[in-house]
C-alpha cells in the first residue's frame, strides 16, 4: 500500500514538473522573442574562435528542448562553420538534443502515459509494435517532414522504444541536415539566414526536391508499416486473451 502511494506521489510530481515546464515555455515565448535572442547568441558565437563549436552545440541543445525549429539552427550552423564542419557539429548537436528531450519525456511522463493507454487495446498494440520494431519506425519518422523533429523527441520518450533503437533510427535526420547545412553554407551574412530567406541555386533546389521525395516515401511507408504492426500486435493480444 505504501509503495502504491509512493508511486502515485511520484506520478503526480512528474506531472507537476511537466506542467511547470510547459507554463515556463509559454511565458518565455510570449514575453521574449526567442528567435531574436537566438540570433544574438549566434552572432556572439561567431566571435568566439575555437570555443564557437562547443557553445553552438550547447545552444542547439537548449533550443531543441525549447521547440525552436532545428532547421533554422542548422542553416545558421552551415553559415557559421561551412559544409564539412557544419555538418559534423550540427549532427552531433541534433543527436544530443534529441537524446536529452527523449530522456526528459521518458523519466518525467512515461509512467503516466503508459497508465493512460493500459485501458486502450489499440494504443497498447501500437506501443508494443514500437517496442519490437522501434528503430525502423524512428528512422522513417525522422525522414518524414510531417513529424515535427522537436515534438517527436519527447513523444518517443513515452513509448517503449529503447534508447539504443532511438539513437540508431535517428540517423534518418542526417539527409535533411546535410541539405540545410549546405544551403546555410552558401550564405555570407549570418544575420540574414532564416527559413524565409535562403540562398538559392540550382543545386539547392534539386537537393530540396530529393529530400521532399524521400520524405513523401517515408511518410507513406511509416503509415503503412505502423498500421500493419499495430494490427498484428492487436491480433496477438486478442489471441492471448482468448487462450
Amino acid at each position: 500500500m505504501a509503495q502504491l502511494s509512493k508511486y502515485r506521489l511520484n506520478s503526480k510530481l512528474k506531472l507537476v514538473l511537466i506542467g511547470g515546464l510547459v507554463v515556463l515555455l509559454i511565458i518565455a515565448t510570449k514575453h521574449f522573442d526567442l528567435r531574436e535572442l537566438l540570433q544574438a547568441f549566434l552572432l556572439w558565437v561567431d566571435s568566439l574562435g575555437v570555443l564557437a563549436p562547443i557553445v553552438y552545440m550547447i545552444i542547439y541543445n537548449v533550443a531543441t528542448l525549447l521547440f525552436i525549429p532545428g532547421s533554422l539552427l542548422t542553416l545558421k550552423g552551415g553559415c557559421l562553420f561551412g559544409l564539412f564542419w557544419g555538418s559534423i557539429y550540427v549532427t552531433i548537436a541534433a543527436m544530443f538534443g534529441a537524446i536529452f528531450a527523449f530522456l526528459i519525456g521518458r523519466y518525467l511522463s512515461r509512467d503516466w502515459v503508459c497508465k493512460q493507454i493500459e485501458s486502450n487495446d489499440k494504443f497498447k498494440a501500437i506501443n508494443q509494435a514500437v517496442k519490437t520494431e522501434g528503430w525502423k519506425i524512428v528512422l522513417l519518422t525522422r525522414l518524414s517532414p510531417i513529424f515535427p523533429f522537436n515534438l517527436l523527441n519527447y513523444v518517443f520518450g513515452v513509448t517503449q522504444v529503447s534508447l539504443k533503437d532511438y539513437v540508431l533510427g535517428s540517423i534518418g535526420m542526417i539527409p535533411a541536415t546535410l541539405v540545410y547545412v549546405y544551403i546555410g553554407s552558401l550564405a555570407s551574412n549570418l544575420a540574414t539566414v532564416n527559413m524565409s530567406n535562403q540562398p538559392t541555386t540550382q543545386e539547392t533546389q534539386i537537393a530540396k526536391w530529393v529530400i521532399r521525395i524521400i520524405g513523401l516515401i517515408a511518410t507513406i511507408a511509416v503509415t503503412v508499416y505502423l498500421t500493419y504492426l499495430a494490427k498484428k500486435a492487436l491480433a496477438e493480444t486478442v489471441v492471448q486473451e482468448e487462450v
